[in-house]
């Protein structure tokens, strides 16, 4: 059977004030006529369907649009989608009995019941061919937070080189995969695949400075490949908007999300990928690129002085476009001191080109003494977390990274407060 993997669509995102529901139509049309193309039997879409919890409405029928036009044009196309840390889960479900009887399953949050045990059942979902026959079975899990896993106790606990355990939760994930995995396997009566699906941060996973909100304070929101049962077929995993590889395994992917969502993913190659399952193994995974519907551009590449800077945006040439086709503009300025008139002399600069200027990142020159790092910008103090400015100050102080256990303890800290 033929899958398509997608993920961190974020329907409703604007870009610094600028909607962007043209290029997620241009990008949905896209999906459809590819699911059309390649003959695909299963999308499944790995989480941050909705750029936050509460979507417009125009967004909500973007999406169920699609999901129409998708079964209208793919009668036998399965479709399973889970809430990723972005979406609202019970928002994300609440259309769930409807959209069931039209071949689309949607996972939002664990349930459990009357005694607190989870309901596995309805994260293991049948995917059929197009003989209608089960072919594979997809453990669908949404972004799982602490209260949604199994309480596992890792006191004393140590994994294979003597080093403490990961704490709780992350045991406590990886048992619940385990668990839902098993329940799938006693499925296969017919040697069928057993895939994976989940939002979530893995080790190593390169992140996008700008546009990812990160999942958990501390570093123990990273997760390890070896969770994944062996047996897993294919694991199609959504959070991380590059595409890649988790643990160089060929068969554990980040599809990355459709399109740029910060000037930091200009140099991503957008896709959703294809992939074929037979004899219950991942055969043939191929990258399909996203044509992308509008540019994102950046002026000049590196900060540059103020003059040079004019000089550049006086002499861009670009094509005629209407408003929602024209390219969103970053214009990167290294400046000695305060410039009260430079978002003017950009405005000047740009008069009647097509473009639309989004974003000016400014940068100052500093002169720093030796030990001492430079000043960081704005939006570089909008990225900071908590533990970023606890290891920053632990170093200030000591003159050395924080060691595991401190950050640990800080992360239990911050977690207790929250």
């Amino acid at each position: 059977m033929r899958l398509l993997h997608t993920s961190d669509w974020h329907l409703g995102q604007t870009l610094h004030n600028f909607d962007r529901t043209y290029e997620h139509q241009r990008f949905l049309d896209w999906l459809l006529e590819t699911i059309v193309a390649e003959q695909v039997d299963a999308l499944l879409i790995a989480g941050d369907i909705f750029d936050n919890s509460n979507p417009s409405a125009a967004s909500q029928g973007q999406l169920y649009r699609f999901l129409q036009q998708a079964k209208a044009r793919s009668p036998q196309l399965d479709i399973v989608a889970v809430a990723g840390n972005h979406d609202s889960p019970g928002r994300l479900e609440a259309p769930g009995p409807l959209l069931e009887a039209h071949g689309t399953r949607v996972v939002g949050h664990v349930v459990r019941n009357g005694i607190g045990e989870i309901d596995l059942e309805r994260m293991v979902v049948p995917l059929t061919g197009r003989d209608g026959q089960v072919q594979a079975w997809c453990v669908a899990l949404p972004f799982l937070r602490p209260g949604d896993v199994p309480r596992v106790d890792t006191a004393g606990a140590v994994d294979e080189g003597g080093n403490p355990a990961i704490d709780a939760y992350l045991s406590g994930i990886a048992l619940l995969y385990q668990q839902a995995y098993d329940l799938a396997r006693s499925r296969c009566a017919n040697g069928e695949a057993v895939l994976a699906m989940g939002h979530c941060h893995m080790v190593g996973g390169d992140a996008s400075p700008d546009s990812e909100r990160r999942i958990l304070i501390g570093g123990t929101e990273a997760l390890p490949a070896s969770m994944f049962d062996p047996g897993i077929a294919y694991a199609a995993l959504g959070h991380l908007h590059l595409a890649q590889k988790v643990g160089k395994q060929d068969h554990l992917r980040y599809c990355g999300s459709p399109l740029p969502l910060s000037f930091a993913e200009i140099g991503y190659q957008h896709q959703v990928l294809r992939i074929d399952i037979e004899g219950g193994k991942a055969q043939d995974i191929v990258a399909l690129q996203v044509p992308r519907a509008v540019e994102l551009l950046r002026v000049p590449a590196q900060p540059a002085p103020l003059k040079q800077v004019i000089a550049e945006l006086v002499g861009l040439e670009l094509p005629d476009a209407q408003l929602h086709e024209q390219p969103y503009l970053e214009v990167r300025v290294l400046l000695d001191g305060p410039e009260p008139s430079l978002r003017a002399q950009v405005e000047a600069a740009l008069e009647g080109k097509p473009v639309r200027l989004a974003k000016i990142e400014p940068t100052r020159k500093l002169v720093t003494a030796a030990g001492f790092e430079p000043a960081l910008s704005l939006d570089q103090l909008a990225q900071l977390q908590p533990d970023d400015i606890f290891q920053r100050l632990w170093q200030q102080r000591f003159g050395e990274d924080a060691p595991p256990d401190q950050l640990a303890a800080f992360a239990e800290l911050m977690a207790g407060g929250v």
